[in-house]
């Protein structure tokens, strides 16, 4: 195969090819023949031998795949995909919890961990690029029971978002009229996103890449606004400096708890809003069979992502703690609203009347672009678990442009939630989803470095270098042990304020942890079910997927020369 970028879809093709090398039965043990050789590529007799059939059958998508996704497209999506109301609104609410120190060391902590978990899954997508990302990762590395329960969860953690975004769209707009139902918003901005979905991933790929330029600049806008506003050169003339870390505090008194030990539950309450302002950065890989030179292109964005988002994040949510005080009455009086978003709140404050409509104009679509990525992830995870028969069949059949249309249908329909927002208060609703995704994010990070740490021994066990792999993370196995360990921990403490006295709320204890029991069902159902076991270690089969690495290697594009070694974003 030597041109894959080239290569076209019909309907019925997939399922042919997966029918022509069929895969083991689901729970039935992997042997990596291997091990027969001590390790070694080749058979009994000096020839290099085939990879198993379940390899084969997996890389068939390979061939039948559209691949769509240039590297401007994954390397923006990287940068800016997920991007929406995680950082423009729901810092608001962050802000009010943790105060300005704290909410920046709170993005900080979950940011630097979450970049562990996008080298983790980079370092095996790497060297196995299908569709689904961890969940077919899980299969061969851990156990086919987790590659069902994540497979789901992120299903349905993405399903999830869909509503929230939309939610969030909707109430924007009322900044500008209430004279439109919500309901009309969330059909015609729902109804937009799955279209996008139906068409060719290049058209995802094209909406991500301009929607990515949007939110750059609209970061780059506020925080100049931010500056000016700081050094005085708003309307009002004022300087403020460093005026609101003194007054009211670098830290907040959460719930008015007295003491050191207040301002600390507040930071932890920060914690949660950066888990879902991260979640879904770490899914630069789940289209991996759709991306043009995935073993090049992913590594590179998962390389890049570090520097990308921690400067967009960190530098956005420093200047929010300079120019609105984490006391402001705004912050949560309509949370979710686009009076929450403390940019609009300083634009407000010092006089600037056009910038709150510009922000949130680009805000809508921000959150738009959000919920195509989260369709995104959602529908290509539901793909891939029915390649690997943890889903019905039907769900792998594509349509004219390759699209995996009823996966597309199927996570779409979940869209009508967000009509929820009718009968109860938007901001209510919002927080709800919020919180929801946050815990669906501890529960897939924590899922990945699972798996990544399995591969990471059993590459060991087997005697295999990671120099041979196409691509290795850094601060392995370390990175990945401190993730995994810090993101348990929030994930069991992240609901806490709902035990403090007079706060308890059904809702928020659901929605903190409902996630937990949902998981634990998935994995332990099919297990008992399928009668799963965990692959052992000297049973992966990393050798084939090495062996296929190397016999399909990719055309690189050439070194950039001239003015194009200048962009950063995506060259």
């Amino acid at each position: 195969m030597k041109d894959r970028t080239t290569t076209t879809t019909q309907p019925g093709d997939l399922e042919l090819s997966i029918a022509i090398m069929p895969a083991p039965a689901v729970g039935e043990r992997i042997t990596n023949h291997s091990r027969d050789d001590g390790g070694g590529g080749d058979d009994d007799g000096g020839r290099k031998r085939d990879p198993n059939p379940k390899v084969l059958g997996a890389f068939a998508e390979l061939a039948h795949t559209k691949r769509g996704l240039r590297q401007r497209h994954i390397q923006m999506i990287a940068l800016a995909g997920t991007i929406g109301t995680g950082l423009f609104l729901a810092t608001g609410r962050a802000l009010a919890s943790g105060g300005p120190l704290g909410v920046l060391l709170g993005y900080a902590v979950v940011g630097a961990l979450v970049c562990a978990v996008v080298f983790s899954v980079a370092e095996m997508s790497a060297l196995v690029p299908l569709s689904g990302g961890v969940v077919r990762h899980a299969e061969h590395f851990l156990d086919p029971a987790l590659a069902f329960a994540q497979g789901w969860n992120s299903v349905y953690a993405n399903a999830v978002l869909l509503p929230a975004e939309m939610a969030a769209c909707a109430v924007i707009v009322d900044y500008w009229s209430h004279a439109v139902s919500h309901a009309v918003w969330i059909a015609l901005l729902g109804g937009l996103l799955v279209l996008s979905n139906f068409l060719l991933v290049g058209v995802y790929g094209e909406l991500e890449f301009v929607f990515a330029l949007l939110k750059i600049a609209l970061i780059l806008g506020v925080n100049i606004m931010s500056i000016c506003i700081t050094a005085g050169a708003g309307p009002q003339g004022e300087v403020i400096g460093f005026k609101y870390w003194s007054d009211p505090g670098p830290f907040v008194q959460y719930l008015q708890i007295p003491g050191a030990w207040g301002r600390f539950v507040g930071f932890w309450r920060v914690l949660v809003s950066a888990a879902y302002a991260f979640s879904n950065v770490e899914n630069l890989s789940v289209a991996g069979a759709e991306t043009q030179n995935p073993r090049h292109n992913i590594p590179k964005a998962a390389r890049r992502v570090f520097w990308r988002i921690m400067i967009l994040y960190m530098a956005t949510i420093f200047c929010i703690g300079l120019v609105v005080r984490s006391d402001d009455k705004a912050l949560t009086a309509r949370s979710g609203d686009a009076g929450a978003s403390p940019f609009a709140i300083a634009a407000i404050n010092a006089g600037i009347k056009a910038a709150p409509s510009i922000i949130n104009a680009v805000v809508v679509t921000s959150a738009w672009s959000a919920g195509n990525s989260a369709m995104l992830v959602g529908t290509r995870t539901l793909y891939g678990l029915a390649l690997e028969g943890h889903a019905p069949k039907f769900f792998v059949k594509t349509n004219r442009f390759g699209v995996p249309w009823i996966s597309v249908s199927a996570v779409g329909s979940f869209m009508l939630l967000g009509f929820m927002t009718l009968s109860s208060g938007a901001a209510v609703v919002f927080g709800w989803f919020q919180d929801l995704v946050s815990a669906a994010s501890l529960v897939h990070w924590i899922n990945i470095e699972l798996v990544y740490l399995r591969f990471y021994y059993g590459c060991q066990k087997q005697g295999i270098s990671r120099d041979e792999l196409p691509w290795k993370g850094p601060l392995q196995p370390y990175g990945a042990w401190l993730a995994l360990v810090f993101f348990i921990v929030l994930l069991l403490t992240g609901g806490f304020y709902v035990f403090i006295d007079g706060q308890w709320s059904p809702q928020g204890f659901v929605s903190a942890y409902f996630n937990i029991p949902l998981i634990f069902i998935l994995y332990f159902g099919y297990k008992l079910w399928r009668g799963t076991k965990l692959v052992p270690l000297e049973e992966m089969p990393i050798r084939d997927f090495l062996e296929m690495a190397r016999r399909e290697p990719e055309d690189l594009p050439p070194r950039p020369r001239g003015w194009r070694r200048l962009n950063v974003l995506w060259g």
